[in-house]
């Protein structure tokens, strides 16, 4: 039996590779400037007459020197990760099922989990000298990505645990995020995109086509349905954007993105709403739309920017909000941001 594949035109321009010194380029790694063909057409071993024609992936293979990059940064980290501990002053709420902590930028979130039993025991005033605590049973609500900042939710018993992971399942957990990219500065202030996401046949996360969502992917996975709303804050320290269309717009991923590279030195600050829980969802999302976060190797971000080089991509969880799963009463844990948004946050007179 053979199964045919559909027949796909690519136009020529798609099939030229790009230079190599695009890949060099400290500066800036621009997405539109790079043109890929990522055939995932694959041939069954035991019978070579049949394919198997997988969904394409829609944003641009991973940039060469995201590779050296992203593996300094990984030692860097751990080293980092292996010296830290938590203090008081990074709790932003507790109670006796939850904890909530803000995360910095550089730590990996089980090194953040593992040092909440001695900030337990440190905090319990009714500890007597050498004695410690029953510690109570943690795991980690959600995670973050080992550069993002901003509020991590640790629960205390499996019960806790088990409903915050069907709260979030249900998407019943409001979250925000901020971001600052740089880029071509969008005509929209606030904007829904729509995509799939899944791994290409390299492992690598990547965006598909909205059609391609429940599609098999190499390795046996399928495309999942990605969707983020974003909201313009600022452009260029200026936040009171009176050019950019009030209207929402919505964009349904279906083609390759299409961004003008000849400006591409505006400063955007986003608030980013995901309506769905994807690995680096937020950051996929803005790299389609040209507006790559700062630091952002692995999605084409810049690493240097007005002199300054950037050890990690620039993106904060601001907050979350949900039902407190014992008490049944809202609870809203917003995370102190950090000092690149608070300068972003700080417009320029119109």
């Amino acid at each position: 039996m053979t199964i045919l594949p559909p027949t796909f035109h690519f136009p020529s321009a798609l099939l030229r590779l790009p230079s190599p010194s695009l890949f060099t380029n400290p500066m800036f790694l621009s997405m539109a400037a790079q043109t890929h063909y990522d055939s995932q057409e694959i041939n069954l071993p035991n019978a070579p007459n049949c394919t198997i024609n997988y969904p394409v992936p829609l944003s641009p293979q991973l940039p060469a020197i995201s590779k050296q990059m992203e593996l300094a940064r990984a030692m860097s980290a751990s080293s980092k990760s292996s010296l830290f501990s938590l203090s008081r002053t990074d709790v932003v709420f507790e109670d006796d099922w939850l904890i909530a902590v803000n995360k910095p930028r550089g730590v990996y979130c089980e090194s953040v989990l593992s040092s909440i039993p001695s900030l337990l025991n440190d905090s319990n005033d009714s500890v007597e000298l050498g004695t410690q605590v029953d510690l109570p049973e943690l795991h980690l609500a959600n995670r973050l990505d080992r550069d993002t900042s901003g509020v991590m939710l640790i629960t205390k018993s499996h019960k806790v645990a088990a409903k915050l992971v069907r709260a979030f399942t249900d998407h019943k957990v409001r979250k925000t995020y901020i971001a600052f990219c740089v880029g071509q500065a969008p005509e929209w202030r606030q904007i829904t995109i729509k995509s799939g996401h899944g791994r290409s046949k390299f492992g690598a996360w990547r965006v598909y086509a909205a059609s391609d969502v429940g599609r098999k992917l190499p390795g046996g996975s399928v495309v999942r349905d990605m969707q983020t709303l974003f909201e313009v804050l600022s452009v260029n320290g200026h936040g009171c954007s009176k050019a950019l269309s009030a209207e929402e717009k919505i964009v349904i991923v279906e083609e390759k993105s299409v961004v003008d590279t000849n400006n591409v030195e505006d400063e955007i600050l986003v608030r980013a709403y995901p309506q769905s829980g994807r690995t680096h969802q937020i950051r996929l999302h803005c790299q389609y739309l040209g507006i790559p976060i700062r630091g952002d190797v692995k999605y084409e971000g810049v690493y240097e920017w007005k002199g300054i080089k950037y050890d990690g991509h620039e993106l904060h969880a601001e907050s979350l909000s949900f039902e407190h799963p014992i008490t049944g009463l809202p609870v809203v844990l917003d995370a102190p941001l950090p000092m690149w948004a608070i300068q972003a946050l700080q417009p320029l007179p119109c």
